[in-house]
């Protein structure tokens, strides 16, 4: 599936939730699902600046594709983690680049989060693009 196709499932998920609560409790139940990380990995340098909670996100580069994984000790921001990570992770770096990711705008997420949460979330997404943008350079120098 395309990055506009995933983000396209994820936004008729959510329609099928009348209310926020709803939403927030799909949010509990996603970030439930998400594989724990290695506790190695829960340190500084893969702390997401910018959150009040605690978020952790991991990319390797394996075949020219990013693979993340993530974790924070909030269960609403580990639901966030999950659906980012569904969209982005297993993409090549200039597919990150080249896409928005319009879904948090069309869910109203930024509307309905607390200014934190929302925060912390664009700060997830950054950090997202600095590795592409990273990992897009290492490929384009062959390495």
């Amino acid at each position: 599936m395309t990055i506009e196709e995933v983000q396209q499932e994820i936004l008729e998920e959510f329609l099928v939730y009348e209310d926020w609560l709803d939403k927030y409790a799909y949010l509990i139940e996603l970030g439930n699902e998400l594989e724990d990380l290695d506790p190695k990995t829960k340190n500084d340098q893969n702390l997401i600046k910018g959150c009040q909670s605690r978020v952790w996100l991991v990319a390797e580069q394996k075949g020219g594709k990013i693979y993340f994984q993530g974790e924070s000790d909030a269960v609403i921001v580990k639901g966030l983690v999950a659906l980012l990570l569904r969209v982005v992770s297993g993409r090549t770096p200039k597919e990150l680049l080249e896409n928005k990711l319009h879904f948090i705008d069309d869910l109203g997420l930024k509307q309905h989060l607390s200014p934190t949460r929302s925060n912390g979330l664009l700060a997830m997404v950054k950090q997202i693009s600095l590795y592409a943008v990273a990992f897009n350079r290492i490929a384009e120098k062959g390495e």
